[in-house]
């Protein structure tokens, strides 16, 4: 058996990094350092490369805080990135010399955010496993609502339907755009700011930043009545899955639908992926649900996806030496 070895993450290896989540089994651009890096700032970075003699096999995009990991905290998801052929056997070495690796550079616990299901290439779901059988402890849960365009459920809400012929009888036109401004100062920015205190998560310069880096993954889609904007949605597209990350609207656009048609438009026009996923509804670290946020989603023909947060300590590693039979 060739050696397993784990290194840190530095810039010189930048491009080894991101030629490997282009093909890992279970990646997307997010886990790209373009992506990674543009908060580097907010973050310690703790990025692990696996090899296995000479051929990199596995990378966990992570940061430090204190005595821990964490999957990193500037990202939706994360977890171990594999190779795309690893045998379940080669993934219980990886992630036993990880664990080590950490348990000598004196980290007590792993914290991991698992990539849902609904991301991976080809099924990848070893760490799961390795997980129950290292005694993680499920810290948090998130609930995802998702349309699997294999099995689509067709729109019955009637709130949905007359929002839909109310935009049209409005005369609502949506638009593709590459411009963040408009969106993010007259709508996202107010709506969040007024209902729940908050901020994006992304500055407007940040998203502009992303999208000139990833051109094809990062779109806005806008709605206007005549050159008025009423609302609008970031979408983060993979291979797999169309993900809505950011969505609001004006209270005129409430009142004329302008969401209802964004949505019947955009979940057909991406109908050539496996899975259109609206995000979470969760508040209060995954124990709560936004019981009205959730059920518009479901009116659209989505239904829950978890998505799980693990902690695991690093001085568990030998569990893995007594898994076969």
């Amino acid at each position: 058996m060739k050696t397993i070895e784990v290194k840190k993450y530095d810039a010189n290896l930048k491009e080894s990094w991101d030629s490997f989540v282009d093909k890992a089994k279970n990646a997307t651009f997010l886990f790209h350092r373009d992506f990674m890096d543009y908060h580097k700032h907010r973050f310690e970075d703790y990025s692990l490369m696996v090899f296995e003699g000479k051929k990199l096999m596995a990378v966990l995009p992570a940061n430090i805080v204190g005595n821990s990991v964490f999957s990193h905290q500037g990202l939706s998801y994360g977890g171990l990135v594999l190779q795309r052929e690893v045998y379940f056997s080669q993934v219980v070495d990886i992630f036993r010399a990880v664990l080590l690796f950490l348990e000598n550079d004196r980290k007590e616990n792993l914290h991991l955010k698992l990539l849902p299901h609904i991301y991976h290439k080809v099924p990848s779901e070893e760490i799961e496993y390795l997980l129950f059988i290292l005694k993680a402890k499920l810290e948090r849960c998130d609930t995802a609502a998702v349309i699997d365009y294999r099995h689509r459920l067709e729109i019955k809400s009637s709130n949905r339907l007359r929002g839909i012929k109310k935009a049209i009888k409005n005369k609502l036109q949506i638009k593709e755009e590459v411009n963040f401004e408009d969106f993010w100062s007259e709508v996202l920015i107010p709506n969040l700011k007024r209902a729940h205190r908050a901020s994006p998560v992304h500055t407007v310069e940040e998203i502009d930043k992303l999208r000139k880096n990833f051109p094809e993954n990062i779109r806005q889609f806008n709605v206007y009545s005549g050159t008025e904007i009423l609302g609008g949605t970031t979408i983060f597209e993979t291979n797999e899955v169309a993900h809505v990350q950011y969505i609001s609207a004006t209270e005129a656009g409430r009142n004329m639908g302008a969401l209802d048609l964004l949505y019947e438009v955009l979940i057909d026009n991406f109908s050539q992926k496996k899975y259109f996923t609206f995000g979470i509804s969760n508040e209060d670290q995954g124990q709560k649900v936004n019981k009205g946020l959730l059920h518009w989603k479901e009116t659209f023909g989505a239904r829950t996806v978890t998505h799980s947060f693990y902690k695991v300590e690093t001085k568990n590693h030998p569990l893995l030496n007594v898994i076969y039979v």
